[in-house]
């Protein structure tokens, strides 16, 4: 699912195994922007860098589904 942008504390669902992950932080590197996610309840170990996906105005995580009701923080 695509959003307008992605936020520290915004909650992703992995559509591998439904678990739902935490963006911890969000970075850019030349040409592309990444997240790291945390996995909630998971430990520390359970960390994934993520490229962000951008198609117009809108953004998305290959993989991932945004779980949130609304988008507006």
């Amino acid at each position: 699912m695509a959003v307008a942008t992605i936020l520290l504390g915004q909650l992703w669902k992995l559509n591998e195994t439904g678990d739902t992950w935490l963006v911890t932080k969000i970075y850019s590197e030349v040409f592309a922007s990444y997240v790291v996610l945390r996995k909630v309840g998971g430990t520390d170990a359970d960390l994934r860098r993520v490229k962000v996906d951008k198609s117009g105005d809108s953004v998305s995580l290959p993989g991932f589904t945004f779980t949130q009701e609304s988008e507006a923080f």
